[in-house]
């Protein structure tokens, strides 16, 4: 596939939040990957260099002025992107857990199934090796909570290596779940009838840093992801007609 001449209609977007040490490798491979394409890091009101390397490495930089979170961070770049006119947006993480050379199979997929969304998934060819214990019961807990909301199996709910599209853009860049918002994101999409599927992804280690994610954190996740869920799904029974009893 001729990546350059997709620049037109396809963003990569890279949310960031003091990740000076391996924001730069991230830039630099998704651009030797995708030459052409344009890669905007959102720097999530960063304390360090962040900014100064996402800039040296080629890429574009929206400044938070404020400390929004993930999800104000990957919303602030949805809606730009979707103000900017842009019909896809492939989001890959700061941290360089997600592989550069997996973005072309999530784009292609994009492109071509009709799917609202499409998610990069360890679990599709494979156990997802490298998991915590922790984050592996995890997903499988929201796998079985997911299931019976979606109607359909969801391997990785958790992942952050995330494509949609321009229909999935207008809504996210409305509105979009603030804190570890990829779980209550689906949530949203189904009640809107739109479409998700999984492509396998390689997890890489990171690059520098570890994750936010303390045993004591996962299980807040847990319960405030569980509160987002449920209320997205009482929302749209509540504006649901109610059919009429049968006598």
């Amino acid at each position: 596939m001729n990546h350059a001449a997709s620049a037109g209609q396809l963003l990569i977007l890279i949310p960031a939040f003091n990740e000076e040490g391996a924001i730069g490798g991230v830039v630099r491979a998704v651009r030797e990957e995708m030459p052409g394409v344009p890669v905007l890091v959102a720097d999530d009101c960063s304390q360090d260099a962040t900014v100064v390397a996402a800039r040296s490495s080629g890429a574009e930089v929206l400044t938070l002025p404020h400390h929004l979170g993930l999800g104000g961070c990957v919303q602030a770049g949805y809606k730009l992107a979707f103000e900017l006119g842009y019909d896809y947006v492939i989001r890959v993480d700061g941290d360089g857990q997600h592989d550069a050379r997996d973005i072309p199979r999530v784009f292609e997929t994009l492109r071509t199934s009709g799917c609202e969304m499409v998610i990069g998934s360890r679990y599709v060819n494979s156990n997802g090796g490298g998991t915590s214990l922790v984050r592996a019961a995890g997903i499988q807990f929201f796998r079985l909570v997911l299931r019976p909301i979606l109607g359909k199996a969801v391997r990785d709910p958790t992942s952050g290596f995330v494509g949609v599209n321009r229909k999935a853009l207008g809504v996210f860049s409305r509105s979009f779940p603030l804190e570890y918002p990829e779980i209550e994101a689906l949530v949203v999409l189904q009640r809107r009838r739109f479409r998700f599927v999984e492509v396998p992804c390689h997890m890489l280690p990171r690059r520098e840093g570890r994750s936010s994610i303390t045993p004591a954190k996962s299980i807040y996740y847990i319960v405030h992801v569980l509160l987002g869920v449920f209320v997205n799904v009482l929302k749209y029974e509540r504006r649901m007609p109610k059919q009429p009893r049968r006598s």
